[in-house]
C-alpha cells in the first residue's frame, strides 16, 4: 500500500525566486527547439532533472512542477520538440518532423544542453509518457543517471482493456490517418489526444502502439541506431491504477525493450493519495501536487516502497 509522502509543497514566496529563463537548443541537424531552465533555488540538493514532454504536450503544462522541483534543489530544463508549441516553426502542415527525431534529435540535443549548462557529468531524465520510451534511440544515453518514467509505456494497444483499445485504434489508425490526409498534418486534438502533431509524428504513433514494443520499432534492423539493449541506466516508471494508456502489461512491454537495465515500478492508487483520479495526465497538474514529492522519491532514487 502506497503512502503519502510527508514532503511539503514550497511557499509561493520560495516558489517565486525561481524564475523561468527562456533557452534555445540547436539540434545536430540544425533543428533549433524551445525550452525553458529553472536554475535551483538555495543549495543544489542533487542532479539536473531534464523533463521530457509526452506526445502532442506543451512544455508550459510542466512548468509548474518544474518550479516546485528547482525550490527542492534541481537545475531543470524543460523544452518542445520539434513541432510543437514553442518549437514549431511556420505552418504545422509544412513540418516533416517525426517521432523517430523526437528521440535521436530533440532528447539527445536536450540532454547535451542541460550537461553543458550545469556542468554535471550526469543527469535525471523524468519522461512523461513518449518522454519516457525512446531512451534505446539516444546515443548518449549513458549519461542519463537514472530515468524517471510517469506514465511511460508502450501504449501497446493489444494490451488495453478492450473498450478503451477500440477508441485508441478508431483514433489512431483510423480517424487521425484519414485526417491528414486532408489537413496535412495529423489531428490528434479532435480525438482528444492533446495538440496536433505533425503528419509522420502521428502516422508512426500509430503504427508503434499497434505493434508494441514501441521506439524499437524506429531501428528495426538498424542495428547502428538502436541502443535498447545498451542501456543499464536504473529505470523507475510510475503509473496510475486508473490509467488506460499505461497499465501493468503495456508498461511491461516497454520495461524489456531494455533488458539489461535495473527496473522497478510502482503502481499508484489515487485514492490512497488523497485523489479521485490520476490517470495518464493528471501527475503534473497543480491540482495533483500531492504526487510531486513521490516524483522527487523517484528522482533521488529513494526507496519508493
Amino acid at each position: 500500500m502506497n503512502t503519502p509522502s510527508t514532503a511539503q509543497v514550497p511557499s509561493q514566496a520560495t516558489a517565486a525566486n525561481t524564475q523561468p529563463e527562456r533557452v534555445e537548443i540547436t539540434c545536430a541537424d540544425g533543428v533549433r527547439l524551445q525550452g525553458h531552465f529553472l536554475q535551483a533555488v538555495g543549495h543544489t540538493a542533487g542532479l539536473p532533472v531534464l523533463i521530457s514532454p509526452a506526445t502532442g504536450v506543451k512544455q508550459h503544462f510542466y512548468l509548474r512542477f518544474a518550479t516546485w522541483l528547482a525550490a527542492q534543489g534541481h537545475d531543470v530544463l524543460v523544452f518542445d520538440y520539434r513541432g510543437i508549441g514553442l518549437s514549431r516553426q511556420g505552418r504545422l502542415k509544412d513540418c516533416r518532423a517525426t517521432l523517430t527525431e523526437w528521440g535521436q534529435q530533440d532528447q539527445v540535443a536536450a540532454l547535451d544542453w542541460l550537461l553543458q549548462r550545469s556542468g554535471r557529468p550526469q543527469v535525471v531524465l523524468v519522461g512523461h509518457s513518449a518522454g519516457g520510451q525512446m531512451m534505446g534511440l539516444l546515443p548518449n544515453h549513458h549519461r542519463v543517471s537514472r530515468l524517471v518514467g510517469v506514465a511511460a509505456s508502450t501504449g501497446w494497444m493489444r494490451k488495453m482493456r478492450p473498450a478503451f483499445r477500440f477508441k485508441a485504434v478508431l483514433g489512431l489508425r483510423c480517424i487521425v490517418p484519414l485526417g491528414t490526409l486532408v489537413k496535412g498534418y495529423a489531428p490528434t486534438a479532435m480525438v482528444g489526444l492533446g495538440e496536433n502533431l505533425p503528419a509522420a509524428v502521428g502516422r508512426q504513433w500509430g503504427q508503434w502502439c499497434a505493434a508494441g514494443g514501441y521506439a524499437t520499432n524506429a531501428v528495426r534492423h538498424l542495428p547502428e541506431q538502436d541502443f535498447h539493449a545498451a542501456v543499464r541506466t536504473p529505470v523507475t516508471v510510475l503509473y496510475a491504477a486508473d490509467d488506460d494508456i499505461a497499465n501493468t502489461a503495456t508498461v511491461a512491454d516497454l520495461l524489456r525493450t531494455w533488458p539489461a537495465a535495473p527496473k522497478q515500478t510502482l503502481r499508484v492508487t489515487p485514492t490512497e493519495h488523497g485523489l479521485k483520479a490520476l490517470g495518464h495526465l493528471d501527475w503534473f497538474r497543480q491540482s495533483h501536487q500531492a504526487m510531486w514529492p513521490l516524483i522527487a522519491r523517484a528522482i533521488r532514487g529513494d526507496a519508493l516502497v
